[in-house]
């Protein structure tokens, strides 16, 4: 088990929850009631400040039904949190845009986070070919 310290910065979102088996992504709610209209930007407050052990960072991305509930989509399309923003006023947010008017409740599940070890330093070695062989076209589909 890898120790997580967190702040609650606000008392009206329910406590994360690491639900074991089910999935390891944990749910992050809104700290706040937010209406927005179509095309309007919003940092949504998470209500949680968290200090991530030395080495890991956080990844944060809309929960699968955030599209279809409220209309939103994250514009940084992945949220990487990572160990040096850990002070008791570095409050998570959710950066979104709206593509329909919307509405979002103090506590309703908008995102979720994992944590991750961070990437291994590397080394890029520059070589004139690679050894394996080509597949021939965009991605895992062929096609080009």
């Amino acid at each position: 088990m890898l120790p997580i310290k967190i702040r609650y910065i606000s008392d009206k979102i329910e406590k994360l929850r690491y639900v074991d088996g089910v999935s390891d992504w944990i749910d992050l709610r809104s700290a706040e009631d937010v209406d927005l209209k179509a095309g309007e930007f919003r940092l949504i407050r998470l209500g949680i400040a968290v200090m991530l052990p030395e080495g890991y960072e956080a990844h944060i991305v809309p929960r699968s039904s955030t599209y279809k509930n409220f209309g939103i989509i994250q514009t940084n399309h992945m949220g990487v949190v990572d160990h040096s923003y850990c002070g008791d006023e570095d409050e998570w947010r959710f950066p979104v845009l709206a593509m329909r008017d919307t509405h979002i409740s103090v506590n309703d599940r908008i995102c979720q986070f994992r944590v991750m070890e961070n990437q291994p330093q590397l080394v890029f070695e520059e070589v004139e070919h690679l050894s394996a062989k080509s597949r021939g076209g965009f991605g895992t589909t062929g096609i080009q």
